[in-house]
């Protein structure tokens, strides 16, 4: 499986992009503290977790005795550049803005 099918399935499933979001808002985060904001056990916030650092979404760090969670944004730039930003090329962007125009969404 290529890195980027890693991140596609990583991102694919909602609970993970909650995770995602969580991180985002705060990083450095344990275990305990993600899995209070899911509605499920403890093992299948385990195993999100594992899916978004085979993906490289997220990665650990040991402090004492705690693993801290911190997102790892630079996949997600990745498949941004390869799969999105191609298509937002100044042609498409004009193409995008005469469509709004002629259908009268300004």
């Amino acid at each position: 499986m290529s890195d980027d099918d890693r991140v596609f399935k990583a991102l694919a499933d909602p609970t993970r992009r909650f995770l995602l979001d969580l991180l985002f808002a705060r990083d450095g985060r344990t275990l305990t503290e993600l899995e209070s904001e899911l509605e499920m056990t403890r093992y299948g916030a385990m195993k999100h977790l594992k899916v978004l650092e085979e993906a490289g979404l997220v990665v650990t760090r040991r402090s004492g005795r705690e693993k801290l969670h911190f997102l790892n944004p630079v996949p997600i730039r990745l498949i941004h550049d390869r799969w999105i930003d191609k298509y937002t090329e100044r042609q498409v962007s004009a193409l995008t803005e005469l469509k709004h125009e002629l259908e009268g969404n300004s």
